[in-house]
């Protein structure tokens, strides 16, 4: 069964930084498409940066020129870099294919940035 464990979520001040990771318990070599899903609060969960299986990249507006998505096949495990962020990105951040398996959703790891 696959599992997909999120971390590197924190509290952060607008403009500041944080990285998540999401370790998969399986090789993520031959996945296709990966991606990062924001919730938050009261809003319905988005995806807001995608990984291709070719390693092109997609991302929401909101996001764009300030979060890059990458992979290390290596660890199994997909990164989130997050720079200068807003009030608006605060949420959970959950790591999924795209498109998503409801079986793979993982506990999140919470974001909050405040102003």
């Amino acid at each position: 069964q696959v599992q997909l464990v999120e971390s590197g979520g924190g509290l952060v001040q607008a403009g500041g930084s944080l990285r998540l990771s999401c370790k998969a318990s399986v090789s993520i070599r031959s996945a296709n498409a990966l991606g990062w899903y924001r919730q938050a609060p009261g809003k319905e969960r988005q995806l807001v940066a995608r990984l291709s299986f070719g390693g092109r990249t997609n991302y929401a507006d909101s996001v764009k020129g300030r979060f890059t998505i990458s992979r290390d096949n290596a660890r199994n495990t997909v990164y989130l870099q997050m720079n200068s962020l807003k009030p608006e990105d605060t949420g959970i951040y959950y790591c999924n294919s795209d498109p998503p398996y409801d079986l793979y959703w993982g506990q999140g790891t919470q974001v909050t940035v405040s102003s």
